[in-house]
């Protein structure tokens, strides 16, 4: 029902920033990006919740928190520089939205690095000399 809630809040707000838009953009703006705030929060609970599943299941599993670790912060980095980038293309600045997201990419790539080291090694340690 969480959903019903999330789009009921969505639509509400459409309709009022299509109101605000022609007598005040600045009020639909940010009522807009006010909207979109208030429904991260609404499901900060159930990231909290995936990642505590993952977690066990990493833990389970006897795979390196290390990689778990580094895939969650590379999915943060993917959802907040998208979420960025679309309020920020919102407020008609596609080029800078477009430098947030090629600065996650970056970002994202960095964070991958050691990850990629690590398969590299395992590869060249299967392999014969």
């Amino acid at each position: 029902m969480e959903i019903i809630q999330v789009v009921g809040l969505g639509l509400i707000a459409t309709f009022l920033i299509l109101i605000l838009k022609e007598q005040k953009p600045v009020f639909a703006f940010l009522l807009a990006t006010i909207t979109g705030v208030m429904i991260f929060i609404s499901i900060a609970g159930k990231i909290t919740e995936i990642i505590h599943i993952l977690s066990n299941l990493a833990t389970q599993a006897r795979v390196n928190t290390m990689f778990l670790e580094t895939i969650l912060k590379i999915i943060g980095i993917a959802y907040i520089a998208e979420f960025g980038a679309q309020v920020t293309r919102d407020a008609g600045q596609g080029s800078i939205a477009s430098k947030i997201e090629l600065a996650g990419k970056i970002l994202i790539m960095v964070l991958a690095i050691p990850i990629i080291t690590t398969i590299i090694e395992t590869v060249v340690e299967i392999l014969p000399a």
